[in-house]
């Protein structure tokens, strides 16, 4: 499974998967070009220019809503957007968004209704894009290494299964996330997942400072969604760090601005 690159401005995608879902599931993800943004959240050079989504990073707030309004313009519904927390709570989404407009406090969500959008935010954490290959059901996740660690991963296949029946196949998509070349961490992130799951040691491999190891996102959320039997797995290979022209990294430039992974059902 590989990506489809579609150069802005013809279009905000900067990745879509190339899965095997079925025709009604549509995603993509956003990267740094496309909109207005300027400074940190702006082109690689700090240039205007980028399509900084995220509402809480510091960047101008009508420059951020002109780059969700260009975003909405593409899709069937405005977004869903949480307010995400490191945590592993998975929102249902509803066909009627939550009264009020609040976002809900959670790092997933799920849902069985056509046209309803779900979306994360990132820029180093990884995205992961799930749907059920009969096209029931859909669901994203925010999956940083606290997320990941406490089963968010886990926790959004079983709410996506509760959409679309027990007896679901769920396939896996995983967008750009730090790489493993550049994510370095401590004994605490590696005994969060080694104490559980003594396999997931082959994610980690020592750093260049003592006691600090390299980290591999991707192969951490391949290992917890084997746990679920979810196999079908596409998508990784990126790096938010190293790709500064394509991706924002908080890890590389501290302000930065967020990217957002989406998916929804469309028509059968």
């Amino acid at each position: 499974m590989t990506e489809i690159f579609a150069p802005p401005p013809a279009g905000l995608a900067e990745l879509v998967p190339d899965w095997d879902a079925p025709p009604q599931v549509r995603a993509f993800v956003t990267g740094r070009r496309g909109g207005v943004s300027r400074g940190p959240w702006g082109l690689a050079d700090g240039s205007p220019g980028g399509l900084n989504l995220g509402a809480r990073c510091g960047d101008d707030p009508g420059d951020v809503a002109r780059n969700r309004a260009r975003l909405q313009a593409c899709l069937p519904s405005a977004p869903r957007w949480l307010e995400q927390v490191h945590g592993a709570v998975v929102h249902l989404a509803a066909a009627e968004p939550t009264p009020g407009g609040a976002e809900p406090r959670a790092d997933a969500a799920a849902t069985g209704a056509p046209g309803v959008v779900l979306a994360v935010l990132t820029a180093d954490c990884l995205p992961v894009l799930l749907a059920d290959t009969r096209g029931r059901a859909v669901a994203v996740a925010h999956a940083g290494w606290r997320g990941l660690a406490l089963g968010v991963l886990e926790r959004s296949v079983e709410a996506l299964r509760g959409l679309a029946g027990p007896d679901a196949e769920v396939i896996a998509w995983l967008g750009p996330a730090i790489g493993p070349r550049a994510f370095e961490v401590g004994e605490d992130v590696v005994r969060a997942f080694c104490d559980q799951d003594p396999e997931c040691a082959a994610a980690f491999v020592p750093g260049v400072r003592d006691g600090k190891w390299f980290a591999d996102l991707y192969r951490l959320a391949r290992i917890r969604l084997a746990r679920v039997d979810v196999r079908r797995i596409g998508g990784g290979g990126h790096c938010t760090v190293e790709e500064a022209e394509r991706f924002y990294s908080y890890r590389r430039d501290r302000g930065s601005g967020r990217m957002a992974s989406l998916i929804w059902l469309g028509p059968r």
